[in-house]
């Protein structure tokens, strides 16, 4: 077992050393995340060795260099040509095989994982976490349920590994998560399998947790910055995201360097941690609503995450009572039971009747508008009457005309207005389901499937978020441009059209 720690490193990266700095520094490619997803052509020891011999030539052209000694990715999916007469539900069904990929040996920075995996598509090249959630859904209508079960089957190796999943199968993504949506795909598959799943995967759901809990001995000492388990004000546990390295992501090397300039000491943790959300970025981790620089991630108690967290528990509970442990069981009920007191008392308003995350340092509430007030109808931990509250908001500030907004602020970030996003339109639509908001949800899907057919209908194309206020726009924002696919898109479309 290797347990993540503070000094995870990304280690093909590390072995670069300063031909990764120069490569990124100079931008030879469009996109930061490109070098970092080089397989080398030789040992990367001997590919510096020439380096530090070569680069002091006049005439040394580094893009042609690193052109020769590794590999270069190209874009997944970007060769595929769909047959739009003959509808999109063919074009998902046949992508399937397109982005499935296997990674049995450990290249570059790719991880080596045992089983098959689809990958988003466009820039994404790997299995990301929270995204295969959200494809999974589509593999199941599609009847893939083998690749649902490969795609757990890694998860829970990487579990067993590191002692979490991390953001994605590369050792750049080794200090940080993803939004924690195990417990949600060992449900998917029970529905198809059975409760053994429950059972069989338990060792891994115990795992997880410990992951996402670590250092409650730690909270009292004055000097220690935690990991992701946060004391509040009486004494009651809840959770953040963070990230274990404090230094720039060499995906984005470029751009946190030019952040931290800006930026205050813990800036670029700040950045990371954000990036464990998913949310990658949103003006819901800015102080100021409107620059990166000001993202103070770790200061946030989120609502979606301590959600999903007591969606965590509930299915620890349930698996230890179909085992026959009733006093695990019994713990876990109780954790569950605190956690909801938690949320409820820490994260919803009743003078506003919403929810908010929570500013750690103000002990206050803060004043944002996300979306995310609809992962506690999705996990069903809200009562109704703060689910028909939270219908009211979502209807009244959040649907457009192709769906619903991530949050209420353009910022400029893709995760903010006007863009809509696959998962968190499945996450309001599901939880308004669960509390019997059927004509709200109704619209919703009618209106985020109909964006997506016509956009279909007029690229071919299927894409990694969407514009829901004017639909004849595409979506902008972000680090790179809008990514083709796209794996959690083609997912929950084809979830939503077979609901009923």
């Amino acid at each position: 077992m290797h347990q993540n720690n503070a000094h995870t490193k990304s280690l093909f990266i590390e072995e670069l050393e300063e031909l990764f700095t120069s490569v990124q520094l100079s931008a030879i490619f469009s996109d930061q995340k490109t070098f970092p997803d080089c397989i080398p052509k030789q040992p990367v020891a001997e590919i510096l060795r020439k380096y530090r011999v070569q680069y002091q030539a006049p005439d040394f052209d580094l893009k042609a260099f690193v052109t020769e000694h590794f590999f270069v990715p190209k874009a997944e999916a970007s060769h595929f040509k769909s047959e739009v007469s003959k509808g999109i539900e063919h074009h998902i069904h046949s992508l399937w095989g397109i982005l499935t990929r296997t990674a049995a040996d450990h290249h570059g920075s790719l991880l080596a994982l045992p089983e098959k995996f689809v990958v988003p598509g466009g820039r994404f090249r790997e299995c990301f976490y929270w995204d295969s959630y959200f494809t999974m859904l589509g593999l199941q209508v599609s009847k893939r349920i083998d690749l649902m079960e490969s795609m757990i089957e890694n998860f829970a190796y990487l579990i067993d590994h590191f002692g979490f999943i991390p953001n994605g199968n590369r050792t750049y993504f080794l200090s940080r998560s993803q939004p924690p949506f195990f417990s949600h795909m060992i449900e998917l598959l029970s529905e198809e399998k059975g409760n053994g799943v429950y059972q069989y995967y338990l060792p891994q759901l115990l795992k997880e947790y410990t992951f996402w809990m670590t250092g409650k001995e730690h909270l009292n000492l004055q000097n220690y910055t935690g990991q992701h388990l946060v004391m509040m004000p009486n004494g009651d546990l809840l959770n953040r995201y963070y990230d274990q390295l404090n230094e720039p992501r060499p995906e984005s090397y470029l751009e946190d360097t030019e952040t931290m300039k800006q930026g205050g000491k813990n800036i670029c943790l700040n950045i990371r941690a954000a990036c464990e959300s998913g949310w990658d970025f949103s003006s819901r981790w800015f102080k100021d609503h409107q620059h990166l620089e000001t993202a103070y991630t770790t200061d946030i108690v989120p609502v979606d995450l301590n959600s999903l967290l007591w969606h965590l528990e509930k299915t620890i509970e349930k698996a230890e009572r179909l085992n026959g442990n009733t006093g695990n069981a019994d713990i876990f009920h109780k954790k569950a039971s605190c956690r909801a007191q938690c949320i409820r008392k820490y994260l919803w308003s009743d003078s506003t009747q919403t929810y908010f995350d929570y500013q750690r340092s103000t002990e206050l509430q803060t004043d944002f508008h996300s979306i995310a007030i609809a992962y506690p109808l999705f996990v069903g931990i809200s009562s109704q009457d703060e689910a028909d509250a939270i219908a009211d908001k979502l209807e009244r500030d959040f649907l457009k005309e192709g769906g619903l907004l991530t949050t209420l602020n353009s910022s400029g970030q893709q995760w903010d207005a006007p863009n809509g996003w696959a998962p968190l339109q499945w996450v309001a639509y599901k939880g308004l389901l669960n509390y019997g908001h059927h004509d709200l949800a109704e619209k919703i899907r009618f209106r985020w499937t109909s964006l997506i057919e016509k956009h279909f209908t007029e690229t071919g194309k299927i894409s990694e978020k969407y514009n829901v206020e004017n639909t004849d726009l595409t979506a902008t924002g972000g680090e790179y441009p809008n990514q083709d696919g796209f794996g959690w898109t083609n997912g929950v479309y084809l979830k939503m059209k077979h609901q009923h």
